[in-house]
């Protein structure tokens, strides 16, 4: 079998590091596809990625192909089958979010460009590097030629913390969970959403309200404990940890890509993907809405209900999905 190249940018960072040693061990395609990694970086961070390429050749992987390591982009992108971009501006003390944009637009645009021009015509993008939503955008306007439903933004990590927080909640593994949503952007404007999810085949709403005392305790628990938790669990993460939620943002793009190539069955995640109008999402922006897969791309799942209240919220979060996409808009970059 050939090798898949898999590009991944920021490699030399962290979450690049939690990717690429699980990506060559074959967690992310699987035990019998040899991947050929393009390692993606600053000229500032070529040492960590070369440094990260030195342990993997010490690894031995046997389904690991070559490694490459370069700071041009086109080199990244060349005949590249996968892309994650994790690499990204963050947003630092006293930047607004209009800087933050243009910072980010100064990268994903240049890279939308070079997938345009050299990447293998089946191509998937994967964007991790925050304003994710929003960068998966420009890329993929900045890639004319590649269907726009070839690029997502990773809202996988959050759909986890969700799974993670519930199970928690009613003391069940989280493999006897299904059906949570996250709706939006992958910002404090998320709406991690259990109205549809089950707890073996019980609705989540009912075993909620039998734990915590009533449908009344379980609807406040949601918005006041459930909903804000999930949204600011990045940030509770490095207060306790000192840094960033790596591993674990890792762990998700892994998820996220191999549930696209290997199937979701009938069970569905949740992933920023290319709305055609779906829930009121308008044409055009990448906004996080329960997905599925026959290995060939996620498609957005139809014919759910929002009450009033997830209504509210996803109309909320996209909301900032059409203030983003104007501002960067107002750059010229789309």
């Amino acid at each position: 079998m050939d090798a898949t190249t898999v590009t991944v940018t920021g490699a030399g960072g962290q979450i690049g590091y939690s990717l690429l040693f699980r990506i060559a061990s074959g967690d992310m395609l699987g035990a019998d596809r040899p991947v050929r990694l393009r390692l993606l970086e600053i000229p500032q961070g070529l040492k960590g990625a070369e440094g990260a390429a030195l342990e993997l050749q010490d690894c031995a992987f046997p389904l690991l192909a070559g490694v490459e390591i370069t700071d041009d982009a086109r080199v990244a992108f060349d005949g590249a089958n996968l892309a994650l971009l994790v690499g990204a501006r963050p947003r630092t003390a006293g930047m607004e979010r209009a800087d933050l944009l243009a910072a980010n637009a100064g990268i994903f645009g240049p890279q939308g460009a070079a997938l345009n021009d050299v990447a293998a015509d089946d191509i998937r993008v994967a964007v991790v590097g925050n304003p994710a939503n929003t960068n998966a955008l420009i890329a993929a306007a900045s890639a004319p030629d590649i269907p726009g439903d070839r690029f997502a933004a990773l809202t996988r990590l959050d759909h986890d913390r969700a799974v993670a927080q519930l199970a928690a909640a009613l003391d069940v593994p989280v493999a006897h969970l299904r059906g949570v949503v996250v709706w939006g952007n992958h910002s404090a404007t998320q709406f991690p959403d259990v109205a549809h999810a089950t707890v073996d085949g019980r609705p989540v709403l009912d075993a909620l309200a039998d734990r915590l005392g009533g449908a009344d305790a379980a609807t406040t628990w949601l918005d006041e404990e459930f909903v804000p938790r999930v949204a600011k669990r990045g940030a509770e993460i490095i207060a306790v940890r000192g840094s960033s939620s790596a591993a674990s943002a890792a762990n998700a793009a892994i998820s996220h890509v191999r549930d696209l190539v290997h199937r979701t069955g009938d069970a569905w995640t949740s992933a920023a993907v290319l709305s055609h109008g779906e829930y009121g999402v308008p044409d055009g922006l990448y906004s996080s809405a329960p997905v599925s897969s026959d290995g060939t791309g996620y498609r957005i799942v139809e014919g759910l209900e929002l009450d009033d209240r997830g209504r509210a919220r996803l109309d909320a979060s996209v909301a900032e999905l059409v203030a983003e996409r104007d501002a960067v808009h107002a750059l010229g970059v789309i």
